[in-house]
């Protein structure tokens, strides 16, 4: 059974710190894509790869089930609210997933606000790793998001393989006083 662990007032902090930076940095250039792209469209910044566009998703990562807005608000505020909760109960092992649940919730709020006030999210990044093959536009809260998942699972291997050392060496140790 996992114990509670209180945690030191700069890891609430923190952690606090990088949900709001998000969500100020998000809610920020996505002003910025709707005062200066929208009129224009677009601006290359390398022609055929990096392109700032302004672009309105009503769907998930993608565009995916667009115009379910209802669907996506009460999912994102379950999740968000669950990492919350998990995020500052003292559960979570460490500082990497700290942070990695952090940027997760600026990510979900970012686009959450979004979706509450306009209906879509506002993407503006776009990026084609190859021509006609892979093309994304997204912003930066879908960036902490993508960020903070990679982090997490990074945390999750690095605590697998912590608990299965562990593990072992327990189970050696057991074996070597027998």
């Amino acid at each position: 059974m996992k114990i509670i662990e209180k945690r030191s007032r700069g890891y609430y902090l923190t952690s606090s710190l990088i949900i709001v930076i998000g969500i100020i940095l998000d809610q920020l250039t996505k002003w910025l894509a709707v005062r200066f792209l929208e009129p224009i469209d677009t601006c290359p910044l390398l022609e055929g790869v990096l392109h700032l566009t302004y672009a309105e998703n009503r769907g998930a990562a993608f565009g995916m089930l667009a115009n379910n807005r209802w669907i996506f608000l009460i999912v994102s505020s379950v999740a968000i609210l669950a990492m919350i909760g998990y995020l500052f109960s003292g559960l979570n092992e460490g500082k990497l997933a700290g942070i990695s649940l952090a940027m997760l919730i600026s990510g979900g709020i970012g686009n959450m606000i979004d979706r509450v006030l306009l209906g879509y999210v506002i993407d503006f990044i776009d990026f084609c790793a190859f021509p006609n093959l892979w093309k994304w536009v997204f912003n930066i809260a879908d960036s902490c998001v993508c960020v903070g998942t990679f982090m997490l699972s990074v945390w999750l291997i690095i605590d697998t393989v912590k608990a299965y050392k562990k593990e072992k060496a327990e189970k050696e140790a057991k074996e070597q006083e027998e």
